[in-house]
This record gives C-alpha cells, structure tokens and sequence, in this order.
C-alpha cells in the first residue's frame, strides 16, 4: 500500500537465463510490482524531486540487463478522470528520470491506467515511448495490445506477455479500440501455446495484474491458472496487484 514518504516498489524479482553455448551468455530480467507517481508519492516529487525517490535502489537496478515495472497510473496532463473510487495521474516529465533509474519496460496491463479515459491509455503510451521506455500490454486494439513484446541480449529471447485479470470499473470493453490487454487465462493460454511451437527456443514470461488485495498468498485458482500456462509453455509467471509480497512458488 502507498506509504507517503516513499515510491512504492514492493517487491524485486530477478530471472536469469543461460543460453546452451559454451561460455554460456547470461540475460538478467528484473521484475517489480507497482509504481505509483501520484498521492502521497506525488506529495514527496513536489518536495524533493522525481530524481530524489529513485536514489536508493538505483543501484540495485544497475544490476539487470532490463528492468519491467507496473505503471501504477496514467501519464498525462489529461485530466478526464473515469467514474471509479481511486483516479491517479503522473506528469510526463517525470519519466526520463524513471529511465534514468534503470526502468527499462513500463507494463501498463492495470486496473490504473485508464485512470483518465481511452485518450489517457494513449497518452500514456506516447509519453512512455517518447521518453525511451518500453511499454507492455497496450495497443490499438487488443489483439495488438495482448501481443508479447521481446527482450533480447548475447542470442537469448524473452517474450513478455501481459494482462490484467481484474474486472475494470466503470470501463468497457472495446476490442477494436486502443487500450490494455484484458486477456483471459484460456485466450492467454492459447496465445502462449502457439509462441511456444513456433518459437520453441524462446523463453516466456507472463506478467498478470490478479489478486486479492492484501493478501499474503495467491488463492487457488490463482495457482491453478499459473500451472497452466506453465503447462502450454511460459516459464515464469510475475504477478501484482495485492500490496503485499507473496512467496515464490516453483513448478516444473
């Protein structure tokens, strides 16, 4: 949960991959959950600077060759906020530092970034790629949007997939309209499949905005649809949304 003297990044989990040659090259993946510019957090850049929050764990993400961050919010001077309990909003020029700290791939698969409407989810789009991030999880239509995008270093290939599980509110579903992926377990499961057979060297990473909020462990359809996609290919799962760090599980 957002605390109002601090970025909230609950929780780093790093992947790393060797390919089959010899001097075996290595690709580092590190993932977090989510990032919120905005409440108390926005409260704090006022005072102190975008740059100031980000300080502490640049080191730590220095160490990834990517680094994959849930964009808790829109970024946009939009302000054409949704009918819905919580409405967030982050300033653009906020985000070359967050590049500058080592974030490489903001996913914006959320129940937040619709935040100030569809022209929003567009704005944060154009803004995220104009500052050189990478963003996941959106497109102009969800076909585009549910699409994985590849991270690739010393011959190593990952595809990220991404997707919010939650029912959105207020929002509706427009599947030829630019928006987040909304993909199910079973339309995820089949896109997974699919990428695994023709690309069967490639490794898959699935990145799910699911859960219960404050919830310490994830719930048993929770773990039985992560099994799945495992069982149709993808080889992690990273999942956020709760506020609280969950434990590792390992399967195959």
């Amino acid at each position: 949960m957002l605390n109002k003297s601090s970025l909230l990044l609950p929780c780093l989990v790093s992947l790393f991959f060797l390919s089959c040659e010899r001097e075996k090259p290595s690709l580092t993946l590190s993932f977090t959950g989510d990032l919120l510019l905005d409440r108390g957090v926005r409260e704090q850049i006022t005072r102190r600077s975008i740059a100031s929050l980000f300080e502490p764990i640049k080191p730590i993400l220095s160490q990834s060759d990517f680094v994959v961050t849930n964009l808790e919010c829109p970024v946009t001077k939009r302000q054409t906020p949704v009918v819905k309990k919580y409405i967030f909003r982050a300033e653009p020029e906020w985000l070359p530092e967050v590049k500058k700290a080592g974030i490489t791939h903001l996913g914006m698969a959320n129940n937040h970034t619709y935040d100030q409407g569809r022209e929003g989810i567009t704005d944060t789009y154009k803004n995220v790629t104009q500052a050189g991030l990478v963003a996941i999880g959106y497109g102009q239509n969800q076909q585009k949007a549910c699409e994985p995008v590849l991270v690739e270093k010393n011959g190593i290939r990952v595809a990220l997939f991404a997707s919010v599980l939650l029912p959105l509110e207020n929002w509706p579903y427009l599947p030829e309209s630019p928006g987040i992926c909304q993909a199910t377990i079973s339309q995820l499961s089949e896109r997974i499949k699919a990428y695994h057979n023709q690309q069967p060297a490639d490794k898959i990473v699935v990145i799910l905005h699911w859960g219960v909020e404050f919830q310490t462990s994830p719930g048993i359809i929770q773990r039985k649809e992560a099994k799945s996609l495992i069982d149709v290919g993808a080889d992690a799962i990273i999942g956020h949304h709760p506020h609280v760090v969950q434990p590792l599980s390992y399967y195959k």
